[in-house]
Formats: C-alpha cells, structure tokens, sequence
C-alpha cells in the first residue's frame, strides 16, 4: 500500500519555485494529488498532497527536497497525510465570487461571517492589496460550497456587503 504525504514550504518567492519541486517530484514517478500555491509578501506557500509509488519512501523525498538549493532559504515540513478519497460534499465548489474595491478593514470578516449564517463552505480564499490610481485597491476571491437552496439569500447578503462598502461584486457558478 502507497503511503500518503504532504508536503509544505514556505521561503522567499522566486521563478521556477513550482517547477523544481514537481520535476523532482515526477521524476520520482509522483503523481500530485492537491497542491495550493500563493505568494504572500515576497515570500511563498507551497503545499502538495500526494500518494508515493511503491518503493519511493518518505524519508528519501525529504532528504532529496532538503538538499535542493532553491529551498535551502525557506520552512521545509514533510510528514504522513491521511485523507479521504471521498472529500464530501462540502469541498465541491459551487460559487465563485469577487469583490474588488478600496482596501477595508473587517472585510474578510464580514463576508466569512455571512457565508458561515447561510451555512456555505469556504474552499479556497484569495485576497491581495495593491496601489491603484486613487490608493490601495484590494481585490477578494473566493470559492465555496454552497446548498443551491441557500445561495439565492447567501449570495443576496454578500451583494448587501459589496453595496454597503461601496465594492464591485462579480459571480459565477461552478
């Protein structure tokens, strides 16, 4: 039986970051199962989830990806992952919305609580601040897990918070 990892790092950003773990990770006949990548800040967040091929240990990809030179600089944390094939239904992505606007405190708080009262999963979450013309711009994304008999309300609360804060408000269904 295959044994189930994840790995994760977290070190400065830099091209190519992506590349050199997963052609390591092929070459060893790695299949990736999940992997999220973000950058924050100048530094980034890598993290993969995968079952090794038989004959490939976890002690070998370690000691392989804590040699590599582009991740000498940053966290590398390697450890058994035990996950369901079956995730449910609540990491299915049905709604993927945005709001773009000026940057405002409390923000994420509002809509994670509005999600959270009409009973919506967040799956994946994005926000990132930047200059704009007129100041720091932010723009918001997230996918989440919504029962189609609660988005109409769901979705009409996070268009109330956009209203309030003055936000452009985008939306689309999985």
């Amino acid at each position: 039986m295959s044994q189930e990892i994840r790995i994760s790092f977290v070190g400065p950003d830099r091209t190519g970051l992506i590349a050199h773990i997963t052609d390591y990770l092929s070459d060893k006949g790695v299949n990736i199962g999940d992997i999220t990548f973000a950058v924050l800040g100048d530094h980034a967040e890598l993290t993969l989830i995968h079952a090794l091929p038989r004959g490939v240990t976890m002690e070998e990809i370690e000691k392989d990806l804590q040699a590599m030179p582009e991740l000498s600089d940053g966290t590398l944390e390697i450890g058994p992952y035990h996950f369901k094939e079956d995730r449910g239904p609540s990491s299915t992505i049905t709604h993927r919305f945005t709001l773009s606007g000026d940057d405002i405190p409390g923000l994420i708080a509002k809509v994670s609580k509005a999600l959270d009262d009409h009973g919506a999963n967040i799956v994946r979450m994005n926000s990132e601040t930047h200059q704009g013309a007129r100041g720091e711009v932010n723009i918001s994304r997230f996918a989440v897990s919504l029962r189609q008999e609660r988005a109409p309300d769901c979705l009409s609360a996070i268009v109330r918070i956009a209203g309030e804060l003055k936000l452009t408000f985008r939306y689309e269904t999985a």
